[in-house]
């Protein structure tokens, strides 16, 4: 297996190149987190990340906030990935599916051309470094394209995703001021369609920043219905040389968001070395990607796994887009998608798989899912039978990589590894470069039992800042607060002995009821697992130590004594019977992000009293109507 991967080619690497040796993956991580010069230096000239000046010392700076990376270097992030090592002018190196439109391929050379073109098109409309293009686009090629441009530009990107209302648009893109709006008029989700232009006025109405708009006919191929707005045919019309400009390393590269569901979405300033290092490193040697692979992972324009798979480029791939509905028509369309695509890495969300699961689906009998080697999952833990369920009904040799992560790093930092078996219910390893820890509440770390989830050392995707924090004030107490030197991420984690870990929800969400504590993760794999029950959401109130549990019901099912019974009794039997809950109610949909994450905290807040629009940002969440049935019990309480 070592031989055959891309991690293998960088252990003989680096015994040939630097004299090192690694016996096992342990010994190479261990060197990875204590030679953090050493390790990311090797991936710099392993991959040969190109800058126009001498880089410096690879961590000049080791403090934590503050670490500073290769300091004199001058690079750029859309140059590596357009580079596309391994690949000919003539290979396919981008394909896009939509429900909205025809299938779409392009080659490397069409994707330079187009970036080329792009580029030139915004630095007519005064686009330059620094400026700020937004995107309101789906998962389309254009928003791949546009995203490659600006950063050619040395201007920073940020996109929401068109599913987001007008007021969660607003209070992301405010916060940077763009210069550019790229949008679209609509689009098809399933049997729908999805006009936008009303969302659109009132979005440009509320950015007096904007000098222009230009608009990709989406839904309406006929009609440019965006006024004053510039056809993106119209941007692109004048080919022109694809050059870059060099930055510096912590340039800004794009912002990302957190999820806004309690409080205005953090700003979150990415940097052009740092991603592109943290994603060359995670894509070849993690997942194992490179030229003759097909990637996908389903996502949109406003969850970071988007940037996370156009980076996918850098290592050569072609990446595979999906803009639709993942049910429609049924919840084989993906699969089939990957076996009509040759998709080699297909990577979801775990509640995706445990409604594939929950279905009865076997996308192995539907679909050739020969090509697949590797499947990812995040968003979620992944309990053991979806681990089951993935070997038996999906592929009995690909490798399961379930990660955590998060925006703040787009990227991992605990998951898998080829080199690393794959045990049920866990998370395989740290990730090269990841200094993860379990901490107690005294700050040291803890193996075999729960703690926070800490990040002990730098990491060059660890955030610029946020937008509009000169003294960083916000960022130190976002991350730095709890444990001063250490990153808590606000998860709670348990190690094993061989290194393997388990997530177990967020630590800011935990049931503790008499002193005995349970991540909520580990609560919805007893309850989700009950045939009748679709979702479910926990709530603990502290002030009364009630126990509230929400299910959204199956097609058929009904919440009668008969279920409520069988809740408690599995409750009691497999987790503890101090977490059977006080009482169990039917809500028509479980209030998710847009990203698939559970708001257990802002639903808390909601029945503790705080105003359900203060609460949440309504257009943060896949059903917007979500929240109306705790505010309805929040008036009654």
């Amino acid at each position: 297996m070592r031989e055959r991967t891309r991690i293998g080619t960088y252990l003989a690497w680096l015994e040939a190149e630097r004299g090192l040796s690694f016996a096992s993956y342990d010994e190479l991580l261990r060197w990875s987190i204590e030679d953090l010069e050493g390790f990311w230096s090797s991936v710099w000239d392993h991959f040969d990340v190109r800058s126009s000046t001498d880089p410096g010392p690879a961590l000049a700076d080791p403090k934590m906030p503050g670490a500073r990376w290769f300091p004199t270097a001058r690079l750029n992030w859309a140059e590596h990935c357009l580079r596309l090592d391994g690949r000919d002018g003539e290979d396919v190196v981008l394909i896009a599916r939509s429900q909205t439109r025809e299938r779409m391929a392009l080659t490397a050379d069409e994707l330079r051309d187009a970036v080329g073109r792009c580029r030139a098109g915004l630095s007519r409309l005064g686009v330059g470094r620094g400026d700020r293009v937004a995107g309101y686009l789906p998962h389309v090629p254009e928003a791949v394209i546009a995203m490659l441009a600006t950063a050619s530009l040395g201007a920073t990107w940020s996109s929401c995703a068109p599913e987001f209302g007008t007021r969660s648009v607003v209070d992301r893109l405010s916060q940077i001021e763009p210069s550019v709006l790229l949008t679209i008029d609509g689009y098809r989700y399933g049997d729908r369609a999805v006009d936008r232009t009303a969302e659109i006025a009132e979005i440009r109405a509320a950015l007096p920043s904007l000098s222009s708009t230009v608009v990709l006919p989406y839904l309406d191929t006929e009609t440019v219905r965006i006024p004053d707005a510039l056809p993106w045919s119209e941007l692109l019309a004048e080919a022109a040389p694809l050059t870059f400009e060099p930055v510096p390393f912590d340039h800004p590269l794009f912002v990302l968001y957190s999820s806004g569901t309690t409080g205005l979405p953090k700003p979150i300033i990415h940097g052009h070395g740092g991603i592109l290092l943290e994603h060359l490193k995670i894509h070849a040697l993690h997942h194992d990607l490179g030229p003759s692979d097909r990637f996908f992972w389903f996502s949109t324009t406003g969850w970071m796994m988007w940037n996370y798979l156009v980076s996918g480029l850098a290592v050569g791939s072609t990446i595979v887009l999906y803009d639709g509905s993942p049910a429609h028509p049924d919840l084989g369309a993906l699969w089939r998608l990957a076996a009509e695509e040759g998709v080699t890495y297909f990577g979801t969300s775990a509640p995706f798989l445990m409604a594939c699961r929950k279905d009865g689906l076997r996308p192995r009998q539907i679909a050739d899912l020969s090509a697949l080697r590797g499947i990812g999952s995040t968003g979620a833990p992944l309990p053991v039978d979806g681990f089951r369920y993935v070997y038996d009904a999906i592929s009995p040799s690909a490798q399961l990589q379930s990660v955590s992560g998060g925006t703040d790093v787009c990227t991992a930092f605990v998951g898998a590894s080829p080199l690393v078996p794959v045990w049920e219910g866990e998370l395989s390893c740290r990730h090269l470069g990841c200094a993860v820890e379990a901490f107690a509440p005294d700050g040291t770390p803890r193996i075999g039992e729960q703690g926070e989830l800490v990040i002990t050392a730098p990491m060059p995707s660890m955030p610029v800042g946020f937008w509009n924090d000169p003294d960083g004030e916000r960022y130190r107490a976002a991350y730095f607060e709890d444990f001063p030197g250490a990153w808590r991420h606000g998860d709670w984690i348990t190690f094993t002995e061989r290194g393997s870990c388990v997530i177990s929800g967020r630590s800011d969400a935990t049931l503790n009821r008499g002193g005995v504590r349970i991540g909520t993760a580990e609560f919805y794999a007893v309850v989700e697992a009950i045939e009748g029950v679709s979702d479910s959401l926990v709530v603990h109130l502290d002030t009364d130590d009630r126990l509230l549990l929400f299910v959204a019901l199956a097609a058929g099912a009904t919440l009668d004594d008969a279920l409520r019974t069988t809740i408690a009794r599995e409750l009691r039997t497999k987790l503890s019977p101090r977490h059977v809950p006080d009482t169990i109610e039917a809500v028509p949909a479980v209030p998710r992000t847009l990203s698939g994450k559970k708001l257990e905290v802002p639903v808390k807040r909601i029945l503790t009293g705080t105003d359900p629009e203060l609460a949440a940002a309504r257009g943060s969440l896949a059903d917007p109507t979500s929240l109306d049935a705790f505010a309805a019990m929040a008036a009654r309480r």
